[in-house]
């Protein structure tokens, strides 16, 4: 079994996409990228609003400094910018089986090569690097375009 598991934050980069480690001053940046759409509008996902971002943040490092999860920022690499957020969660260390959720992207990016690219990136590093036995993605019934992708 490979000693890389549980994941640890490092950076995955792609062709269009740079998944880095989500970190409290991205903050304004992660405002920004929800705005592109007003994402914290859709009733069936968890998309943090202005106000709630800091606090998304902060659980998401929680989680993480718990084991829980490791949570990236998305930035696209043609113009450097972050347009949203992708984890991995439900981490389970025994197991070697994690989830790959709470991904969002702003309008702008949806329907772009970059979810396509970020999924590659974390299955790859999942079963590559970590030697994952299994990796799960869930969606809510409502979200038509995350089910279609």
């Amino acid at each position: 079994m490979s000693s890389n598991y549980p994941p640890s934050p490092r950076t995955l980069t792609g062709q269009f996409v740079t998944l880095e480690p989500l970190q409290l001053h991205h903050k304004d940046a992660l405002i920004e990228a929800a705005s592109d759409g007003q994402l914290w509008n859709l009733w069936f996902t968890s998309i943090p609003s202005p106000l709630t971002t800091a606090e998304y943040i902060e659980t998401a490092l929680v989680e993480q400094t718990q084991g829980k999860s490791l949570p990236f920022i998305v930035v696209r690499n043609s113009d450097h910018k972050i347009v949203g957020t992708t984890r991995y969660m439900n981490i389970e260390p025994m197991v070697r089986r994690l989830e790959i959720g709470s991904t969002w992207y702003s309008i702008s990016a949806q329907r772009t090569p970059i979810n396509t690219e970020c999924k590659f990136l974390l299955l790859q590093y999942a079963f590559e690097s970590l030697a994952c036995i299994a990796v799960e993605f869930r969606t809510n019934w409502f979200n038509e375009k995350s089910r279609n992708a």
